[in-house]
């Protein structure tokens, strides 16, 4: 870019961050939108508002198969943004990419592999993590910003705040994972965060990169081969919960889905419902009379 390019690119930039944070995103929003922007400007050497639809077409192309589909959607709904808040221009080019449609089932482990790994996690910190993850099925930022006065244990219960869509929600506190909470609270005793990134004066979080690869280790540690996230102790903590007989619209709350369909995924995941596809299955075929399998 020349200078001139250059200066109304960095303008047309704050533009944009200004505009997100008008427009209430959040900081992970703000985040991935803003890399689309700069992605795509050094892609191309000059600033976005100059690109057409055939330079478009050009980008994308050559990002599938790059990057991932969740990242090329974001980079759509960044540079969508970009267009329509800060340039004040049409949408015209949405139909450029359009990532394909997938919906995958999470992996499920047994509550007996669930103990396994919390019991196998050496670092009390990833430990009580772990723990809480999967009792009160947490997402992990969720879990990570909790707070002394979000746990109630008059009530019993956590107030879990900003969650997806920045939406609030009340969730039932096992006694479990409260004495475990305390116990590793009296470890480092932070005035505010139940799990602090360096002891007693740090006022943020740890990252959740170091718990997903503490996760990692023991999982392979354990010999269970699948891949398990921490968020993949949520998906468990959902289907271990249908399988004890919850029904699905209180589910939906303690996980603080937006719509039903979202939750009753997790019936496609039961044993119980397995069991009973497995034996249908099995009586459909033994009614069949197949007289070449006598001569077998």
């Amino acid at each position: 870019m020349t200078p001139s390019e250059k200066e109304r690119f960095d303008a047309l930039y704050q533009q944009h961050l200004t505009q997100l944070k008008l427009q209430g995103k959040r900081a992970k929003t703000i985040s991935a939108y803003s890399l689309a922007v700069r992605r795509i400007t050094e892609y191309f050497d000059r600033c976005p508002d100059t690109l057409t639809i055939e330079d478009l077409r050009r980008y994308f192309s050559q990002l599938i198969g790059q990057v991932s589909w969740s990242t090329i959607k974001l980079d759509r709904c960044g540079l969508q943004f970009f267009y329509k808040h800060t340039l004040n221009k049409q949408w015209e080019w949405i139909g450029i990419i359009k990532p394909p449609k997938v919906k995958r089932l999470p992996n499920i482990i047994s509550p007996e592999q669930v103990a396994q790994i919390i019991n196998t996690t050496r670092e009390p910190r990833y430990r009580v993590l772990f723990l809480t993850l999967y009792t009160m099925g947490l997402r992990i930022n969720e879990a990570l910003n909790l707070t002394i006065s979000d746990i109630d244990s008059h009530n019993m219960q956590v107030h879990v705040r900003y969650g997806k869509g920045g939406k609030d929600r009340l969730v039932p506190l096992p006694h479990r994972a409260l004495h475990a909470l305390r116990r590793y609270w009296c470890t480092h005793r932070h005035p505010k965060l139940l799990f602090p990134s360096k002891g007693k004066c740090c006022d943020v979080a740890f990252n959740d990169q170091g718990a997903q690869k503490a996760l990692k280790q023991v999982v392979q540690e354990c010999g269970i081969h699948k891949r398990i996230t921490p968020h993949s102790l949520r998906h468990c903590f959902a289907t271990h919960l249908l399988e004890q007989g919850l029904d699905l619209r209180s589910l939906q709350i303690l996980l603080g889905h937006a719509s039903l369909n979202t939750t009753a995924r997790y019936t496609q995941l039961t044993q119980l419902k397995l069991h009973d596809a497995n034996q249908a299955l099995n009586q459909l075929a033994d009614r069949l009379h197949l007289d070449w399998e006598l001569t077998v």
